[in-house]
């Protein structure tokens, strides 16, 4: 039997990247999977490869910074499914700046997406987990809500909220027996990433500079995070609350 049989899973940022090799990882372990996300051609992109796995599955457009966004996208999913056991909260926003040259308008962008996608979320689903008798919502921050790097100031803010907002929810959905973890990343390739450096002698350097300060010698790929939400989200997971998880090549071992 599949580990996640019968489970019904929310993922946001399902178009590509983590989200879209989550919701594969969990289609393949038996679970119905709603994606959600803003760009309509790439969630039908991940719903034609769910379909080909044989995975029953939605596609549904959202904006997970709008709460009426959000409250649709659970309540599409626990009529589809008729229930919603598992919350991915995998949208993010990135930002290269510091405090001095970020505008105000982007610091909002990014904690509005980090910060309050994963609190509107895990809002909207908690009834619908009530319903189902317990649930795990599985928070994707980053090693940079641990450790902080330069030029990253409202991204490890951001991520630092996310951080302490698994730990505080953890606390509080206990006892209906809903679980709250997060995995935390270091740089792993997507579409997020892929233009973080330039393509110059100067992007050449930065890259290979970032490079050697991972142990293993590698950014990550998607499915080396998707592996560890599977776990999260399955029955072998059950003991586990409030853990902050991270899943860098060795980053946070110095």
């Amino acid at each position: 039997m599949t580990r996640l049989a019968g489970k019904s899973a929310v993922i946001t940022g399902g178009g590509s990247g983590i989200g879209q090799a989550i919701a594969l990882a969990f289609a393949r372990e038996g679970t119905l999977v709603a994606v959600a996300g803003r760009r309509r051609e790439k969630l039908d992109e991940t719903l034609r490869l769910l379909e080909q796995a044989g995975c029953s599955a939605l596609a549904l457009e959202c904006d997970v910074t709008i709460a009426a966004d959000t409250q649709r996208v659970v309540r599409s999913t626990e009529d589809a499914f008729g229930k919603v056991n598992v919350l991915v909260n995998n949208a993010g926003a990135l930002s290269v700046s510091t405090v001095e040259s970020i505008s105000e308008n982007d610091w909002d962008r990014v904690m509005a997406t980090n910060v309050k996608g994963p609190f509107l979320m895990s809002r909207a689903a908690l009834p619908a987990m009530r319903r189902a008798g317990g649930g795990s919502i599985i928070n994707v921050g980053s090693v940079l809500g641990i450790v902080a790097i330069r030029d990253r100031a409202a991204y490890c803010a951001s991520k630092g909220g996310v951080t302490m907002l698994t730990k505080a929810m953890a606390l509080d959905h206990a006892h209906d027996n809903i679980r709250v973890n997060c995995l935390c990343p270091s740089i792993v390739e997507s579409d997020m990433t892929r233009n973080l450096f330039a393509l110059t002698e100067a992007g050449r350097q930065a890259r290979e500079s970032r490079l050697a300060s991972i142990p293993l010698g590698r950014f990550g790929k998607p499915a080396d995070i998707a592996g560890l939400a599977v776990f999260l989200a399955s029955e072998e997971s059950s003991w586990m609350t409030g853990s902050v998880i991270p899943v860098d090549g060795g980053v946070t071992a110095y």
